[in-house]
């Protein structure tokens, strides 16, 4: 199964999204399933998992809906209060959805850099962990040193790193990113996406090399067991085509072994998932 790991749908008309840029973005619009379903069939993809763009329970209910009449959204990862006292209830609901594979807040938000940290969030993420559902980990490289505290308070957790922890590709620096990526690497159940990396690029004249030094860095620290392909659909039309970030991604991490592709290509997301093959 070939799987999308990491895109996002929604429809202005819903719900308005502070981080969204204005018109003549190409981002200002709505995007939708059947947006997305011939680009994944023209790319001989089964489907994909849809996280998480706003912080409302009401955007987490309406991808619920999207997945039950769209059969190739596999997984929703959506956003709860992980603050909430009542949060058991909220999961109680969503987890009777078979679609509900798990959870992301945009810590890179948060005004507290050690928001992720807070005994409220490690509790809410502890109630996470008892239920098994994934978290995934929406940082920047001054959050990523987190991760082990994260990990060693709530050692049953497991969580994802979405967009590599956004290094700043653009200026081709790695320093601090690469330690603290060794550090996540060393924690068994902490997993990372190979995505949203276009779009921290030079958006308008970047090209697969430069993404290659971080995306073989990763790749030598996670191994493909823990390491999933996502385009981050539509954020990365800002840089480029869905149909550009997979041919960026597989010139950057060049030749290899087809069931070693295949666990990158949607083997690694189906099991952290739980996502039927």
């Amino acid at each position: 199964m070939r799987i999308d790991a990491h895109q996002h749908f929604w429809d202005l008309t819903r719900l308005k999204y502070a981080w969204m840029p204005p018109p003549p973005s190409p981002l200002a619009r709505n995007y939708m399933p059947e947006d997305l379903a011939p680009i994944l069939k023209q790319n001989r993809f089964d489907g994909s998992v849809v996280v998480q763009a706003n912080t409302v329970i009401d955007e987490t209910h309406w991808l619920l809906g999207l997945a039950e009449t769209h059969p190739m959204v596999l997984g929703v990862v959506g956003w709860v209060d992980l603050t909430d006292p009542n949060l058991g209830a909220t999961l109680d609901t969503l987890q009777k959805h078979p679609k509900f594979k798990g959870v992301r807040h945009p810590v890179h938000d948060e005004t507290d850099l050690k928001w992720l940290i807070r005994p409220d969030v490690i509790r809410g993420l502890k109630e996470l962990a008892r239920r098994h559902i994934p978290y995934d980990l929406l940082l920047r490289p001054p959050h990523l040193r987190l991760i082990p505290v994260v990990a060693d308070g709530v050692p049953d957790l497991k969580m994802v790193l979405d967009h590599i922890g956004k290094p700043p590709i653009a200026s081709g620096k790695m320093e601090g990113w690469t330690h603290d990526i060794q550090a996540a690497a060393k924690i068994p159940q902490v997993c990372c996406k190979l995505s949203g990396m276009i779009t921290e690029a030079d958006p308008k004249h970047w090209k697969a090399a430069d993404l290659q030094p971080y995306v073989k860095y990763v790749f030598s620290a996670f191994g493909p067991d823990r390491l999933m392909f996502g385009s981050d659909w539509p954020v990365c039309l800002g840089a480029g085509s869905w149909k550009q970030v997979l041919a960026a991604f597989t010139q950057a991490l060049g030749p290899l072994d087809p069931a070693v592709r295949a666990k990158v290509i949607g083997g690694t997301a189906a099991k952290f998932y739980n996502i039927a093959t």
